[in-house]
């Protein structure tokens, strides 16, 4: 039989996939809920959750593909700077104290829900491509700190490459468009690096894969559809009233 806290992750996983197909930003808000409903221990919770996200990123680079809406040029660079940094950052990982670990998720989700209602009053403005020499080396910088970020935090790439690529004036669409592939190699990257001191718990990772997948289709199609500033708004709230508490119980 099925535990309520099992049954809480699924709503959690469910409502973190749209949020990560919608607005490209939601899979910290796993890390919380893994330890409180899930029992696991901050450094467990960050690798769990991270693996998730390789499945959240294959489907969402699918969705985003059918529509065109990944720009292939912008995206390699952050890639490519991700390949070898999220791998560092899972084994930077297991360095740091259980409690400034907790602080340090606990300030990235507050982080996210103020970047995510910030954009959503942000106004459209001419957008960089990223062909040139200068712009493929800010991409390229901006892989590395997401994918050292991403392996550290477990809160998946997008979380920090998509507010530093729309700060760099890239256009939205493109921007969680690339996100969704990087997802694929942050998790793929830092899953390794965790691998190595055996965080991960891979029953809890497949049951709210599960559902994250459920949700990063109906996210897609809701990034595609509708206007994203309810969204935003709902996700901001989440991050904040999580990040809170997590601060919260960390003093």
């Amino acid at each position: 039989m099925i535990s309520g806290a099992w049954l809480g992750l699924a709503a959690m996983a469910l409502a973190v996939g749209f949020f990560i197909g919608a607005v490209g930003v939601g899979g910290v808000l796993l890390i919380p809920a893994l330890v409180w409903l899930g029992g696991l221990p901050v450094h467990e919770a960050t690798a769990t959750a991270l693996s998730s996200f390789l499945f959240t990123g294959f489907a969402g680079t699918w969705l985003f593909q059918r529509r065109g809406s990944i720009d292939w040029p912008l995206t390699l660079p952050v890639l490519a700077g991700a390949l070898l940094f999220s791998y560092l950052g899972a084994l930077a990982k297991a360095m740091v104290d259980a409690h400034a670990l907790s602080l340090i998720v606990a300030l990235l989700v507050i982080f996210s829900g103020v970047y995510i209602l910030r954009s959503a009053r942000r106004e459209e403005a001419a957008h960089r491509d990223g062909r040139s020499r200068a712009q493929q080396f800010l991409l390229l910088l901006v892989g590395a700190l997401a994918g050292f970020g991403s392996g550290l935090s477990g809160a998946g790439g997008p979380l920090f490459s998509v507010p530093m690529m729309l700060a760099l004036g890239f256009a939205p669409l493109a921007v969680i468009g690339t996100g969704q592939v990087l997802q694929i190699v942050a998790a793929l990257s830092g899953t390794l690096g965790n691998l190595q001191v055996g965080s991960i718990d891979f029953a809890l990772a497949g049951w709210i894969s599960l559902f994250e997948l459920v949700g990063v289709l109906a996210g897609a199609l809701a990034a595609h559809a509708i206007s994203m500033t309810a969204l935003r708004r709902a996700a901001a709230g989440l991050c904040a009233l999580a990040g809170m508490v997590m601060l919260l119980r960390a003093f």
